[in-house]
């Protein structure tokens, strides 16, 4: 009996037959078949998948309207004078809206930098203050949703 059992437990294990060897080729065979025909049928295109998206609806023309320069004397006796240009961004539903309310967006402006310290003009970092509050004063007067920015186009002393 010790003679049929070691001869059991000596014997290689049985090799796989070709045909599990073929199924792994064989379902990669089949898969870029699949992916050839529905690609040459129309069905989808890889090209597509790569592309940008584009939704013309989703984003609306913007628009920039050009706020008239602001001339102020900077208080002090200095005889300095500060020049500021900007545009809003806006979008076409709110262009006449814009441009209507124009004189009360130029009176919150000139009353912000007529009030701003002579001093401040020579600190780091005033345009972005100056920037922000300006946005802030105007969508005050417009609203935020006509508002999307402001551009600083010009800013000087003279």
């Amino acid at each position: 009996m010790t003679d049929a059992t070691a001869d059991t437990a000596l014997d290689p294990p049985a090799k796989p037959s070709g045909k599990k060897k073929l199924i792994p080729i064989l379902a990669a065979l089949v898969l870029a078949g699949g992916g050839f025909a529905s690609t040459y049928l129309g069905l989808w295109s890889p090209a597509a998948l790569m592309a940008p998206k584009e939704d013309a609806s989703a984003a609306p023309a913007v628009i920039f309207v050009t706020v008239p320069p602001i001339e102020l004397n900077i208080p002090g006796g200095s005889g300095r004078q500060l020049v500021v240009s900007a545009s809003i961004e806006t979008d076409s539903a709110h262009q006449a809206e814009v441009t209507h309310l124009m004189p009360r967006i130029l009176d919150a402006f000139t009353g912000f930098l007529s009030g701003i310290d002579p001093a401040a003009y020579d600190k780091r970092g005033v345009l972005e203050i100056i920037r922000a509050e300006l946005v802030t004063r105007s969508r005050y007067v417009l609203g935020a949703d006509a508002v999307k920015d402001l551009l600083i186009t010009e800013f000087r002393f003279r």
